[in-house]
């Protein structure tokens, strides 16, 4: 069952979000948190993720849509902070395929020097990883990512 909860004491990104580890957070609002990906997939890799702790983009319904774009915002100023504006991908990993069971947008680039495995994980043959403007699509069409 999916849910959604202020804050979870089991969820590694609930404790980012309370700042009850050392993680440095590169961005946050008063709904969203960035910060690296330990396991980075490209030489830019953040992880924006909402306060809030929802389980993952299986759970987004038509409502989430301003969470979504305001998540695409973010990921792409923390990449524009960087000086990236291109090559980018963005997307979230469809269940069981996320590491933590917490929503969070996968913010790449340069998407195109992505290695093998990585490209596997994130990369436009992966059937586990949807990119932002196909959930996004999946939500204005179905009300719900599918």
């Amino acid at each position: 069952m999916e849910t959604r909860d202020t804050s979870r004491s089991d969820c590694p990104f609930c404790l980012i979000a309370d700042k009850q580890t050392d993680t440095e957070i590169l961005l946050s609002d008063e709904e969203l948190i960035c910060f690296r990906d330990t396991k980075p997939g490209a030489t830019h890799h953040y992880l924006i993720v909402p306060r809030m702790h929802i389980d993952n983009c299986k759970a987004l319904q038509v409502d989430d849509i301003p969470l979504v774009e305001r998540m695409v915002e973010m990921g792409r100023s923390i990449l524009e902070k960087n000086e990236v504006q291109d090559d980018i991908r963005m997307g979230f990993h469809l269940p069981p395929f996320s590491s933590v069971p917490h929503l969070h947008l996968h913010a790449l680039a340069p998407a195109s020097k992505m290695n093998l495995k990585s490209q596997r994980r994130y990369g436009p043959q992966s059937h586990w990883f949807l990119t932002v403007d196909k959930v996004l699509s999946q939500l204005r069409t179905h009300r719900k990512v599918k």
